[in-house]
């Protein structure tokens, strides 16, 4: 990994008004519409909101689940066959955001959301340093990764990739080497999937989630690596 850099630049303010996060309906969703402009982006963050598209290209969803999917990073359960397949790749941190994201956004993924609007507005945020990739790199080069946003001891995961066996599981590996010094940060992984539980996720009740999150998205957080 590289040096660490300096602290993100905060973008010019949101202008919309989210409804409360506990005001969602039965999906999770909370409101439709908004911009994805790097300040929108934050607030909704800053607020227990995530983004996802309707249907790719179409209107903005803005989310708050309940139970909500999270990861504390001292709880990553590491098998002894993913303790072997950290040995074969190295791990970066934003040298390769844009080839990160193109590869979650591939069309060929079931069930995929990531269009143009949030692929651009996702780079703008890694532009300001708020946006980070965790990448695994063999000898064949790039081959998994994942992406998301950290705010203060927050990190909000968005999507993850591999082109190699264990090469997304390597990453988040890597992400919660860099968290794991501070015990009470969390990984938001938004909805738990059978996948992500035998990681190490669990669910917490929307109330659970809010109740923590101003602590942790006003503390200072990591000084991540550059790249962009």
């Amino acid at each position: 990994m590289t040096d660490p850099g300096s602290r993100p630049t905060e973008p010019e303010p949101n202008t919309w008004l989210f409804p409360p996060a506990n005001t969602a309906d039965e999906h999770g969703m909370v409101a439709i519409g908004a911009d994805v402009t790097p300040g929108t982006l934050l607030a909704a963050y800053r607020s227990g909101l995530f983004p996802m598209p309707i249907e790719p290209g179409g209107l903005m969803g803005w989310w708050s689940p309940n139970p909500r999917g999270v990861l504390h990073p001292k709880q990553l359960k590491v098998s002894r066959s993913l303790r072997r397949s950290r040995q074969h790749f190295e791990i970066r941190v934003n040298t390769a955001f844009a080839e990160v994201m193109d590869a979650c956004a591939d069309p060929s993924r079931p069930q995929g959301w990531i269009d143009e609007q949030i692929m651009a507005a996702y780079l703008a945020l890694h532009q300001l340093g708020w946006a980070h990739s965790i990448e695994a790199w063999d000898d064949q080069g790039l081959a998994g990764g994942l992406y998301g946003i950290a705010v203060g001891g927050l990190f909000a995961g968005e999507s993850m990739f591999h082109r190699r066996p264990d090469a997304s599981k390597v990453a988040l590996m890597g992400l919660v080497e860099l968290m794991a010094p501070q015990a009470e940060w969390l990984i938001d992984v938004q909805w738990l999937t059978d996948h992500l539980a035998t990681l190490g996720c669990i669910e917490m009740t929307r109330d659970d989630y809010l109740a923590v999150l101003p602590m942790l998205v006003s503390g200072p957080g990591l000084l991540w690596p550059g790249g962009v």
